[in-house]
């Protein structure tokens, strides 16, 4: 697979300006041999001037689900370095309560996402988790996010369609996920 290529909604291949030049800044970053969190500092830095910019996706990649938020593979690096996805979140939509395998950006592209995080109760992995703080993210707000301690649940508690577009230093493709692990909520929320 070329350098700048894109997927659609239905698998076909295409070519963007946008998806190109994103591509080529993060391998760029790559290529610093940076620590994950500052990887991810640097690759949201590339991001933030395409947050809620009109055009950027086709209508098939802000197309969302009625059972759970969508995933839209737009890029992944033939190597396998980093791909980059849009996640499109009807209200109430919400992911399990996670950490992530790798670094990890997220920019609110449209729309507003809540995110909750949180921290192990103690020691003893059997104690659970306790949250941790959240924040209200609008749009052009942007997470830079890397292992270990980045366990949250993201949701959309706003009343409209969010979109929100992401970059992991995984190929999305391949894994399917950028997930590592799944948590129980701690008891007091559902």
């Amino acid at each position: 697979m070329p350098s700048s290529a894109a997927y659609d909604a239905t698998g076909v291949r295409t070519t963007t300006p946008w998806i190109s030049d994103l591509a080529a800044g993060i391998r760029e970053v790559l290529r610093r041999d940076l620590t994950p969190h500052m990887t991810a500092c640097q690759v949201a830095e590339l991001l933030r001037p395409s947050l809620g910019r009109p055009g950027l996706l086709s209508a098939a990649q802000q197309e969302g689900c009625a059972e759970t938020y969508r995933q839209h593979l737009l890029y992944a690096e033939p190597d396998g370095s980093f791909s980059v996805v849009a996640l499109v979140w009807l209200p109430g939509q919400r992911t399990p309560i996670h950490d992530h395998l790798s670094w990890c950006v997220a920019g609110v592209h449209q729309g507003q996402e809540t995110e909750h995080r949180y921290r192990p109760a103690g020691d003893d992995p059997a104690a659970g988790l306790v949250r941790d703080g959240s924040t209200v993210n609008p749009t052009g707000a942007l997470s830079a996010i890397a292992p270990p301690g980045d366990i949250h649940r993201v949701c959309n508690t706003g009343p409209t369609k969010a979109i929100s577009l992401h970059i992991y230093g995984a190929d999305i493709s391949r894994l399917g996920s950028s997930v590592r692990r799944t948590y129980d909520a701690p008891h007091d929320e559902p």
